[in-house]
């Protein structure tokens, strides 16, 4: 497979900055949307729900429209579609005319969102693969940071969105400008089709415990960084009576040490060892999130950095380690039924989180995330213990 060209390279680094940017700003911009639409809590998850729906379908089509519109054109359209979906937010008179926005939004992002990591996947080295992700972490620190600045200045949602639009309206441009970049790349590295061999693998990664389990724990995973980026930025207003300001900036650097933990952390993962480090995150985020439940002031703040920084890791590094954990015949479906549980999650906890501040005000919030980490934790040392068992079991035969 030939290496892409340094332009593919800066381009690929961007989209994965801009994917991160609106992923991330609708917690910051809920109190506003509430206002301009006069909705309840629960009405996050309708939302949600609609975006996740699209991200959903898009992934599973991805395959397919790459093959008709190559690497670029896809990359092309569905940023477009994103755009798009971004002015909507701006302009949308009604709360029903903005909830169908967030099915464009989900299509045209789950569409970027699997072009790129199989391009990528196939193109990339793994030093450039983690660190494209880290760039996500990027995108996703200074979408809320943005947003804040168009709160805080009374100018609301519409104005954050109007810009999150305009930047991935120029990044539409680069990629129809560089279209035949990705494409010539990705028709000259593809390979012969397979077919009765993947429904076989599926067949057999649908009836896998293990593979379940991967896909349980990336569920359980997502649901707690969605629901601390989504639902911190109310806590800290509400609950903790910070200011706008004050309440933005800490959201942003959730997503901050979120990032910076990626990079650093995959960096020594090496030396540490994948399992050691998975405990020590999973183990490292509980502790985290309970501080920054139970506790006001700056702990609890040093508790959601902490939190941020344990999380990064496990994302990256379980995807690394599915080939060794449910064999290389089943990781390619593994893979794709582990990224469908983790857009379920992202959009899953949230919801779910909305429906109890409904009930019970946002004091909710806390212990829903403390419940969702202490299952990760369980989940994940679950995990541990059935693939001792299994390395056991080998050797006991060979």
């Amino acid at each position: 497979m030939g290496k892409p060209g340094l332009v593919v390279l800066v381009l690929a680094y961007l989209a994965f900055v801009s994917l991160g940017l609106p992923d991330t700003v609708l917690g910051v911009a809920w109190p506003s949307l509430r206002m301009a639409f006069d909705i309840s809590p629960s009405a996050m998850g309708t939302l949600l729900a609609s975006g996740m729906g699209g991200y959903f379908v898009s992934g599973l089509f991805a395959g397919k429209a790459v093959a008709k519109l190559g690497v670029g054109g896809v990359l092309t359209s569905s940023s477009a579609l994103v755009t798009a979906s971004l002015f909507g937010y701006a302009l949308a008179p009604t709360w029903a005319t903005f909830v169908p926005l967030g099915v464009v939004w989900g299509l045209g992002s789950g569409a970027i969102d699997s072009a790129l990591n199989g391009y990528a996947a196939r193109h990339f080295s793994v030093r450039h693969v983690n660190w494209l992700h880290g760039c996500w972490g990027v995108g996703a620190t200074i979408g809320p940071a943005l947003m804040t600045f168009f709160v805080a200045q009374g100018q609301g949602h519409r104005a954050g969105y109007a810009l999150l639009g305009g930047i991935l309206g120029a990044m539409c441009l680069l990629f129809s400008i560089t279209r035949r970049r990705w494409n010539d790349d990705t028709i000259a590295s593809a390979g012969p089709a397979r077919p009765s061999a993947e429904s076989e693998g599926l067949a057999a990664a649908l009836k896998s415990g293990r593979v379940w389990l991967h896909v349980l724990i990336f569920l359980l995973y997502t649901s707690v960084e969605s629901t601390v980026g989504q639902w911190c930025f109310s806590w800290l207003r509400d609950q903790r009576g910070l200011a706008v300001e004050a309440a933005g900036s800490l959201t942003s650097a959730y997503w901050a040490s979120l990032t910076v933990g990626r990079l650093v952390l995959g960096a020594v993962a090496g030396r540490v060892g994948p399992d050691r480090l998975l405990r020590a995150a999973t183990v490292g985020a509980v502790a985290g999130v309970a501080l920054f439940a139970s506790v006001a002031g700056p702990l609890g703040y040093i508790g959601l950095l902490l939190l941020g920084s344990s999380l990064a890791p496990v994302f990256p590094t379980l995807m690394a380690r599915t080939p060794d954990r449910v064999g290389d015949g089943l990781s390619r479906h593994a893979v794709g039924l582990q990224v469908s549980a983790a857009t379920l999650g992202s959009a899953l906890g949230p919801s779910v989180v909305g429906f109890l501040v409904a009930s019970r005000g946002v004091a909710g919030v806390g212990f829903m995330i403390v419940a969702l980490a202490v299952a990760l934790l369980l989940a994940h040392e679950l995990l541990l213990a059935t693939t001792r068992q299994a390395r056991f079991s080998r050797k006991s035969c060979s």
